[in-house]
């Protein structure tokens, strides 16, 4: 089959979130199909989708999203404009994205995973370690709040929503002492002057999928199906694919702090995952390590052990 490509007369069409990170991400798609295809970047349009997630009429800033309920909050209407024919192509942040997508959509291209890595950010403060008794920590991850509780249950964390540059504004504000982000969305955006460290992994280990783009498409669309595939990155296509049924299997059963990473060393992957209750007073972890073949089984089989490790009641909010 040959591959009919885009023009500027008719482009293949990008769906995107319109926040300055999300519409990075879109650049960096276009650029990529820009090039393998040595296309003018005319023939590829981003198109700006306002989801839930981001309405802030809507959505108070202090309303935790938990509250609201996270599926799909910042993927559903790009969904639909992608479902109506609207756009070609949506690109998603995968710490996002649910597990399982609308009948008629599949999400099996990946670009290349960035550093996964939280970055804890200060203009105080170097580091976790540094910051006093009773410090306000601003955070509205359920996994982050959860993981500094476990360690530092004298911080005080309050909600803190928005995109990087409103909350680095209120970090400025000084509605929090400190924040923490993705080490992948500022190094995405060029922010080199922010005042941020890198937390290892061992420390704070990532959300499910931190630092990946994917790339969403219809089903039966193979003409954009052999598109994408000119710049789909393996590695990071198995690396999700662990992480990603890890959270599947534990998805559905509770509203809970979830963590996980899978690493590749040549043809062997490790997948580390962790639950925390809510109010961060307990935290299981495992981890398990095979062939990439595996990955998706080792996903399920490290899930299932959390779970049962667990025990009924663990998930519970206080």
């Amino acid at each position: 089959m040959t591959v009919r490509l885009p023009s500027p007369a008719a482009p293949l069409k990008i769906g995107t979130r319109g926040s300055p990170l999300a519409l990075a991400q879109a650049h960096e798609t276009r650029q990529r199909l820009s090039t393998a295809f040595d296309l003018p970047k005319e023939a590829f349009e981003i198109v700006v989708i306002k989801v839930q997630g981001d309405d802030r009429s809507m959505i108070a800033a202090d309303r935790p999203l938990k509250e609201i309920g996270n599926k799909g909050l910042f993927t559903r209407e790009i969904e639909e404009a992608l479902l109506d024919g609207g756009i070609d192509i949506a690109v998603h942040s995968m710490k996002d994205m649910p597990t399982v997508q609308p009948d008629g959509l599949i999400l099996d291209t990946y670009l290349p995973r960035e550093d996964v890595r939280d970055a804890f950010v200060s203009p105080k403060y170097k580091a976790i370690a540094d910051l006093p008794e009773g410090a306000t920590v601003g955070s509205s991850s359920l996994r982050r709040r959860a993981q500094l509780m476990h360690t530092r249950s004298d911080l005080n964390v309050v909600e803190f929503r928005g995109n990087v540059q409103t909350r680095l504004q209120k970090l400025t504000d000084g509605v929090a002492d400190c924040t923490f982000l993705a080490c992948a969305g500022l190094n995405r955006l060029n922010m080199t002057d922010v005042p941020a460290t890198p937390v290892e992994t061992t420390d704070m280990l990532p959300a499910i999928a931190q630092g990946a783009i994917g790339i969403e498409r219809r089903l039966n669309d193979d003409n954009t199906a052999q598109m994408l595939a000119a710049i789909h990155d393996a590695a990071t296509g198995h690396r999700l694919a662990a992480e990603r049924q890890f959270l599947f299997t534990l998805d559905g059963s509770c509203e809970t702090p979830i963590a996980g990473l899978a690493t590749l060393d040549g043809d062997t992957l490790t997948l580390t995952g962790e639950v925390l209750r809510p109010d961060g007073s307990d935290a299981i972890s495992g981890t398990r390590q095979g062939s990439i073949a595996d990955g998706k089984a080792m996903g399920t089989d490290l899930g299932q052990d959390l779970l049962k490790t667990a025990g009924k009641g663990f998930f519970d909010w206080h």
